[in-house]
């Protein structure tokens, strides 16, 4: 994973940035920070920092306080490290509440980069969905947009 992380940050560095609109504004800069602390665990500081992220609202409403934290982390992990369209799965302790988070393409709106997202929260076979774009500030950590 370690290599996955650090191989996709070399290219993202070595591709440099691509204008997507007419405007200077609208780049694509995805520029991920150095791997979580931790042994892969967010800080508390970065999770608190998404203010709830997509499960701080509906989807998340039967979630517990460790099932929401593993969904924040998956939320996090999504919008600083995978390439565009992959999944990041948690799945909770006892609960049998599970989701996945994938997140878009990265474009930049002035100083900051932004991504959409998805946050599917799944309870036995039905799931519930909610989108979001969340933007990442200059210390790592990613504001959702509400």
């Amino acid at each position: 994973m370690k290599i996955r992380v650090a191989l996709v940050s070399a290219l993202l560095a070595v591709s440099g940035c691509t204008t997507l609109g007419k405007g200077p504004d609208v780049t694509v800069a995805p520029q991920p920070a150095s791997l979580p602390p931790g042994g892969g665990k967010v800080t508390t500081t970065i999770i608190s920092a998404m203010g709830g992220g997509l499960v701080g609202g509906s989807i998340g409403s039967g979630l517990g306080d460790a099932d929401k934290r593993k969904a924040l982390e998956a939320e996090y992990k999504a919008l600083e490290y995978t390439a565009s369209g992959q999944k990041v799965t948690w799945k909770g302790d006892s609960s049998g509440r599970s989701g996945e988070v994938v997140a878009a393409q990265p474009y930049r709106v002035g100083s900051q980069d932004c991504r959409q997202y998805t946050h599917t929260v799944f309870t036995g076979t039905a799931g519930a969905t909610a989108r979001g774009t969340a933007c990442r500030n200059a210390d790592g950590s990613w504001t959702p947009l509400t």
